[in-house]
């Protein structure tokens, strides 16, 4: 049977996450056109390079290649009337709000998506992904990073504020009949896909 093989990277750091407010298409906070390529030797065969649509995302897959497909199931959680606030001033002006975001997966008090409406967009993504042998690098956000890892380990939405994901991070899933989470050895040479 073929696998295919998903690697999450996390774009990285921008302004936003470094004063914890809730991000807008800020760039990155480092400078990503002196770093272009540097991370494409990373692996030995090069992956399928996807990305979300924001420029942070678009930024960062550049240190990994510049073919890149855009893949818009990739972009990142949309926090309504919350894009570019402050967590900790949502915490003065809006606390039951936030309470109830955090809490209910089904809510979206902000007037965005909810935390399950994102898990269902990433989760019909990862199926049609499924499908496609081969090994794809995406580039992409925390929460959708978060939401793929509950979608292969099949965990409830209630679970989703339970995962941190730091910038440049990675996940690595495969399939192979069903999504397996694989923890790797960041000190290793990259191995080849197997079964």
């Amino acid at each position: 049977m073929l696998v295919t093989r998903l690697t999450l990277i996390c774009h990285a750091r921008t302004v936003a996450q470094k004063l914890a407010r809730f991000p807008m298409d800020e760039p990155l906070e480092m400078d990503w056109q002196a770093l272009k390529g540097s991370r494409a030797g990373r692996f030995r065969q090069p992956p399928r390079l996807l990305v979300g649509p924001e420029t942070r995302a678009r930024q960062t897959a550049a240190l990994f290649g510049s073919d890149v497909r855009c893949v818009p199931a990739l972009r990142d959680y949309d926090f309504g009337r919350w894009h570019g606030l402050r967590i900790n001033d949502l915490h003065k002006a809006e606390p039951e709000a936030l309470q109830v975001w955090l809490g209910d997966p089904h809510a979206a008090p902000h007037g965005g998506e909810s935390v399950t409406q994102l898990c269902q967009r990433v989760g019909l993504w990862l199926d049609e992904l499924s499908t496609r042998p081969g090994h794809f690098l995406a580039i992409t956000h925390p929460f959708v990073i978060r939401a793929a890892l509950l979608q292969a380990l099949q965990c409830p939405p209630g679970a989703f504020h339970q995962i941190d994901v730091l910038p440049l991070s990675s996940a690595e899933l495969h399939f192979n009949g069903r999504w397996r989470l694989r923890l790797t050895d960041r000190g290793a040479p990259a191995e080849e896909e197997h079964s």
